[in-house]
C-alpha cells in the first residue's frame, strides 16, 4: 500500500485525489492547500483525509509518495524536497520552470533509485495508444507532418503562457509518437492584455528526416477545438478529441508520385481511398496513468513519461521561450 499526499487542491488537484483515494493500491493519507476554501472542499470530499495548509507533508515518514499539483513555478523546489526526502514524486506538466531544474530532478531520482513521473495524461487516452498502435505498426508508413489546432476561450492562466498552458498536450504525444528526434524550434505570438504573456501563438518543430510538425494555439478562440491531423506516406489520421463517436479517423489518402522517362518533373496523383474510423477504448485515461506509476514503482521500471521525457517537453517549451524573444527565430534543440 503506497500511503500519499497531495499537494494542491486547484484544478486539477479533485481528480487527482478522487483517483489515487480509488486506487486499491493506494492510500490518500494527506492533502495540502494554501487556500482556506480549497481545503474546506477537500476536507468535505474525503473526511478519513488529513488536509492541511503547508507543504511539511513533503518530509513525514507516514508518506511514500508525493503528488505536486501546484503552480508551474513551484514544481523544482517541491518534487526536490520530495525526492530528498525519499518519495517517490508524481509532477504535475510541465515538469519545471526550465531544463537546468528539470535535468536536475532527472539526475536526483536516478541517484537515489526513486520513480519520478510527469502527469502527460494524454499518453493513457484511449485515442493516442491507438495512434501509437498505428505508428509502430507502420499503417501510416513514413510519417510526413503532425497538424495540431488546440484553441479555447480561456482558462487565462496569470504564470505562464498560452504556449506553457497547452503545448504540453501536444508535445508530450509528439514525443511519444514521433520519438525524441526533434531538432529545431520556431514560434510566434503575442499577448492582448498587458500581461507580458502570450494568448496566441504558432509553434513549427523540426525532425530528422523532413518530418514537421505544427501547433496553433489560442486563449481566444469563440469555439473550442481540439485537432490534430497525423499525415504519412501511406494513409492520414484525424484525431478529433471532442468527437466521443469517431475520435479517431484514418484516410486511405494520398500522392502517387512518379517519373516518366524523357520528361524532368516528378508527377504527384491524388490517391482517394476509403475511410474508416477504428474503435477506441473509452477509458479513464488519468484513472489508467495512476495504476501505471504504481506498477511503475512496484517493478522499477522506467516510466514513459518519465523524468526523461518530462525534460525534453520543457526543452522544447524553453526553445519558444528563446524563439519568441528572437521574433520567431529558428532555435536549434541541444
Amino acid at each position: 500500500m503506497l500511503r500519499v499526499g497531495l499537494l494542491g487542491y486547484g484544478y486539477w488537484g479533485p481528480n487527482l485525489a478522487r483517483n489515487f483515494n480509488s486506487n486499491p493500491e493506494c492510500k490518500l493519507v494527506r492533502i495540502s492547500d494554501t487556500s482556506e476554501k480549497r481545503r474546506k472542499l477537500a476536507a468535505q470530499t474525503y473526511p478519513h483525509v488529513e488536509v492541511v495548509a503547508d507543504t511539511h507533508l513533503i518530509k513525514a515518514p507516514d508518506l511514500d509518495v508525493i503528488v505536486v499539483a501546484t503552480p508551474v513555478f513551484t514544481h523544482y523546489e517541491l518534487a526536490k524536497s520530495a525526492l530528498d526526502n525519499g518519495k517517490h514524486v508524481w509532477v504535475e506538466k510541465p515538469m519545471t520552470s526550465n531544463a537546468a531544474q528539470a535535468r536536475e530532478l532527472v539526475n536526483l531520482a536516478e541517484s537515489k533509485g526513486l520513480t519520478l513521473l510527469v502527469d502527460h495524461t494524454f499518453l493513457f487516452t484511449g485515442a493516442v495508444q491507438k495512434m501509437k498502435t498505428l505508428v509502430d505498426e507502420g499503417v501510416l508508413g513514413d510519417l510526413y507532418y503532425y497538424d495540431s489546432v488546440r484553441i479555447n476561450l480561456g482558462i487565462f492562466q496569470h504564470d505562464i503562457n498560452v504556449i506553457w498552458d497547452l503545448a504540453p498536450h501536444d508535445f508530450s504525444v509528439m514525443d511519444h509518437l514521433l520519438g525524441p528526434s526533434a531538432r529545431a524550434v520556431a514560434a510566434h505570438g503575442c499577448g492582448h492584455f498587458n500581461t507580458g504573456l502570450e494568448d496566441v501563438a504558432y509553434i513549427t518543430v523540426f525532425y530528422d528526416g523532413n518530418l514537421l510538425a505544427h501547433l496553433h494555439l489560442n486563449w481566444l478562440s469563440p469555439v473550442k477545438i481540439r485537432r490534430t491531423v497525423v499525415g504519412g506516406s501511406k494513409r492520414m489520421l484525424v484525431w478529433d478529441d471532442l468527437n466521443p463517436e469517431e475520435r479517431i479517423k484514418i484516410y486511405d489518402k494520398g500522392m502517387e508520385v512518379t517519373t516518366r522517362e524523357g520528361l524532368y518533373h516528378v508527377l504527384a496523383t491524388p490517391r482517394v481511398g476509403q475511410m474508416y474510423a477504428p474503435v477506441v477504448p473509452d477509458i479513464e485515461a488519468l484513472k489508467s496513468e495512476v495504476e501505471y506509476f504504481v506498477t511503475c514503482i512496484d517493478t522499477r521500471q522506467k516510466p514513459m513519461n518519465s523524468g526523461e521525457a518530462g525534460l525534453r517537453i520543457v526543452s522544447l517549451l524553453e526553445a519558444t521561450d528563446k524563439s519568441l524573444a528572437a521574433s520567431g527565430k529558428i532555435v536549434e534543440l541541444s
